[in-house]
C-alpha cells in the first residue's frame, strides 16, 4: 500500500521550454543526415542467406525466380544494356546458351548500336566453341557498323587463330574498301608478312599510299622495300613520291629519307644533289631538320667547299625570307648582297641587286633614304671594281641622281668617284662591309680611293677606319707607311701617339725601339708646335711609356724634357676693344727650348729666394716676430 502510494505520488517530469525558438545558424540538411548514416553504417543490412539446393524442383524453382527478377528489371528499363548482359550471362553460366542468345538478339532490337553488346555476345560464342555463330555475329557486327575497327580486329584475329588464312584475308579485303585508318592497314600488310606473303604487302602498299596521301606513309613504303633488299624498288619509291608531290607539297622528311637512303648505298654524289634540289625549293622555316642532316652529312664526306656551299645556301634562304617578310629592311638586303657577291655570277649580283633598288622608301625623309642611298653606292662600287664596267658603273650613278629627291631629301656630299663624283659621307662606315665579306683588295681599293680625294668632311675618321682595317688583315708595313702619309698632311698629337702604340703593339722584334724613335721624332717636330698642351700630351705618353719599358737613364732623359708650370698674367679686352682687365693663365716653358733659357733662370732664381727665405724662418724662435715677417714679408709670383 505504501508502495503504491508512493508510485502514485510520482511525479511526471517536465517537458523542458524552448526558450529560443529562432532558427539555428547552421542547418542540417537531409544529405547530410544520409551521410552520416552511411559513414556510421547504422543501416547496414545483414548478408542474406546461403541457399543450397538439393533437388530440381528447387533448382526450377531457383530459376524461375531468378529469371523473374531479370525480367523485372528488363521491364522497368529496357535501355540500360547492362541489365540485359548480366542475364545473358548468368544463362550461360547455368550453360542456357540458347536462352542466351535469345537474350542477346532480344537486346540487339533494343540497342544495336552498343559495341560492348555485339562484342559480349561473339564472345560467348567464341568461348563455347561456336565457331559458325561466332562468325556470323562478326559478319553482322561488321555489317551494321563497320567503322567499329574493334570489330574488324577481333574477327580477323579469329579467323587467324583457326588457321583460316584465306578466311582472315577476305575479312581484311572486305575491311580496306571502307578505306580505314593507318593502323589498319599496318595490320594487314604484318599479316602477308607473318606468311612471307612480300609480294602482297608490296601490293597492299600500293593501295595504301593512294588511300592516305601522307608523305610519311611513301617514306615507309620505301624503307619495306629496302628492309627486303629491294633497292632498285626503294629508289623508285622515293623518286615517284618526289614527283607525285611535286612543288606544291614538298616535304623536308621526304628528301633527308631519301638522302639517309643514297647515303647507306654509298651514293654521295646523289646524296648531295637531293639535298641542293630540296633546299632550292623549301622555305627555310620549312627546311631546319634538312639544313641539319645535310651539314652533318658535309662534315662526314664532302670536303670544305662543300660545307661553304651548305652554309651559303642557308642564309640564301635566311636572308630571302627576311626581304620578303620586310622589302625595305635594307640591312637584311646588305647581308644579302654581300653573300651573292661572294659567291654567285655577276647576273646573279645584279638581280638581287635590282631587286634591292626596287623597293624606294615609302616617305621622302632623310632617315629612310639614308640606308636606301648604300644600296645604289654599293651597286655602282660592284659594277666599278668588280665586273670592271665603267658604262654600267655609270649608268648606275646616273639612275641614283635621278631618283633621289634632292629637293626634299639634302644628303651631305663627299668627292669620290671619276665617273658621278657625288657619294653620301656616310659611305665612310659601310667600307667595313667588304671586309666581312672577306674581299680585302676591294675594301682596300675603296679605301685608297676614298683617301686620295682633295676634300674631306671627316678625314680623321675615314684614315682612322683604314688604319684599322690593315690592322685587322696584320699588314704592319702597310699600317706603317699609311701612318707616315698621314703624318704628311697632319701632325696632330694624336697621330704620333696612337703611331708609337702601334709601333709598341707589333709585338716583334725591335717594337720598343720603334716605338721610342717615334716619340723622338715627334718631340723634335712639335718643338715649333704652338699648341703646348699637345706637345705635353705627346711628352706624358712617353714618360708612361719609358716607366713601364725603360730603365733608368730613359725616365731621367724624359723627365728632364718636362716643362714647367707657371702662372702669368694677360690683359683681356671687350668685344668692343675696350680694356676688361687682367686674366691669370697657366703657361709651360720646356727646357729644350733655347728662347726660354732666361726665363728659366729667373723661375729657378725666384725659387732659389723662395727656399732661402722659409729656411730662415725656420730658424728663428721668436713667435711674435715670425707673425710679423708672415704678414709683412715680401712673396713672389713666378
Amino acid at each position: 500500500m505504501a508502495a503504491s502510494t508512493a508510485a502514485g505520488k510520482q511525479r511526471i517530469p517536465k517537458v523542458a521550454k524552448v526558450k529560443n525558438k529562432a532558427p539555428a545558424e547552421v542547418q542540417i540538411t537531409a544529405e547530410q543526415l544520409l551521410r552520416e548514416a552511411k559513414e556510421r553504417e547504422l543501416e547496414l543490412l545483414p548478408p542474406p542467406p546461403q541457399q543450397k539446393i538439393t533437388d530440381e524442383e528447387e533448382l526450377n524453382d531457383y530459376k524461375l525466380r531468378k529469371r523473374k527478377t531479370f525480367e523485372d528489371n528488363i521491364r522497368k528499363n529496357r535501355t540500360v544494356i547492362s541489365n540485359w548482359i548480366k542475364y545473358a550471362q548468368w544463362e550461360e553460366s547455368l550453360k542456357e546458351i540458347q536462352r542466351a542468345r535469345s537474350i542477346y538478339e532480344r537486346a540487339l532490337d533494343v540497342d544495336y548500336r552498343n559495341i560492348t553488346l555485339w562484342l559480349k555476345y561473339a564472345e560467348m560464342e567464341m568461348k563455347n566453341r561456336q565457331v559458325n555463330h561466332a562468325r556470323n555475329i562478326w559478319d553482322r557486327a561488321i555489317t551494321t557498323l563497320p567503322r567499329v575497327n574493334q570489330f574488324w580486329y577481333k574477327y580477323t584475329y579469329m579467323e587467324e587463330m583457326l588457321g583460316n588464312i584465306a578466311g582472315a584475308r577476305q575479312v581484311f579485303e572486305r575491311w580496306m574498301e571502307w578505306q580505314p585508318e593507318e593502323q589498319a592497314w599496318h595490320s594487314y600488310i604484318n599479316f602477308e608478312l607473318r606468311y612471307k606473303e612480300v609480294d602482297r604487302a608490296r601490293t597492299i602498299y600500293e593501295r595504301y599510299i593512294l588511300c592516305i596521301r601522307l608523305c610519311c606513309n611513301w617514306i615507309k613504303y620505301a624503307r619495306f622495300e629496302e628492309k627486303h633488299g629491294y633497292f632498285a624498288h626503294a629508289r623508285k619509291v622515293y623518286e615517284r613520291a618526289v614527283e607525285f608531290f611535286g612543288d606544291e607539297h614538298m616535304d623536308e622528311h621526304l628528301y633527308v629519307a631519301f638522302a639517309k637512303f643514297e647515303e647507306n648505298q654509298k651514293e654521295f654524289e646523289r646524296v648531295r644533289v637531293i639535298y641542293k634540289y630540296a633546299l632550292d625549293r623549301i622555305s627555310k622555316q620549312e627546311a631546319q631538320e634538312l639544313f641539319k642532316n645535310y651539314t652533318i652529312f658535309e662534315k662526314k664526306f664532302g670536303d670544305r667547299r662543300g660545307i661553304e656551299d651548305i652554309i651559303v645556301s642557308k642564309r640564301r634562304f635566311q636572308y630571302e625570307e627576311e626581304v620578303k617578310a620586310n622589302p625595305h629592311n635594307y640591312d637584311a638586303w646588305f647581308d644579302y648582297l654581300r653573300l651573292v657577291e661572294s659567291d654567285a655570277e655577276a647576273e646573279t649580283v645584279r638581280e638581287v641587286y635590282e631587286r634591292a633598288i626596287a623597293n624606294v622608301p615609302p616617305i621622302q625623309e632623310k632617315r629612310h633614304w639614308k640606308r636606301y642611298i648604300y644600296l645604289w653606292v654599293n651597286y655602282a662600287l660592284y659594277e666599278e671594281l668588280e665586273a670592271k664596267d665603267p658604262e654600267r658603273t655609270r649608268q648606275v650613278y646616273q639612275a641614283s641622281l635621278e631618283l633621289i629627291p634632292h629637293k626634299k631629301v639634302r644628303l651631305p656630299l663627299v668627292f669620290c668617284s671619276r665617273h658621278i663624283r657625288v657619294l653620301p659621307l656616310w659611305l665612310v662606315k659601310p667600307f667595313k662591309l667588304e671586309t666581312i665579306l672577306g674581299d680585302i683588295e676591294r675594301a682596300r681599293a675603296i679605301y685608297e680611293l676614298a683617301i686620295s680625294q682633295p676634300r674631306l668632311d671627316m678625314p680623321e675618321v675615314l684614315w682612322k677606319s683604314y688604319i684599322d682595317f690593315e690592322i685587322e688583315q696584320e699588314e704592319t708595313e702597310r699600317t706603317r707607311n699609311l701612318y707616315r702619309r698621314l703624318l704628311q698632311r697632319t701632325q696632330h698629337v694624336k697621330v704620333w701617339i696612337s703611331f708609337a702604340q702601334f709601333e709598341l703593339s707589333s709585338g716583334k722584334e725591335g717594337s720598343l725601339a720603334k716605338c721610342r724613335q717615334i716619340y723622338e721624332e715627334a718631340n723634335k717636330t712639335m718643338r715649333n708646335c704652338e699648341e703646348k698642351e699637345e706637345r705635353l700630351m705627346l711628352l706624358e705618353s712617353w714618360r708612361s711609356f719609358e716607366d713601364e719599358f725603360g730603365t733608368v737613364s730613359d725616365k731621367e732623359r724624359v723627365d728632364k724634357l718636362m716643362p714647367e708650370k707657371v702662372k702669368k698674367r694677360r690683359k683681356v679686352q671687350a668685344d668692343d676693344g675696350s680694356d676688361a682687365g687682367w686674366e691669370e693663365y697657366y703657361d709651360y716653358i720646356f727646357p729644350e727650348d733655347a728662347a726660354n733659357q732666361p726665363n728659366l733662370k729667373l723661375l729657378a732664381m725666384a725659387k732659389l729666394w723662395k727656399k732661402q727665405q722659409q729656411e730662415k724662418e725656420a730658424g728663428e724662435q721668436d713667435p711674435d716676430k715670425d707673425i710679423a715677417e708672415s704678414e709683412s714679408g715680401p712673396s713672389c709670383s713666378c
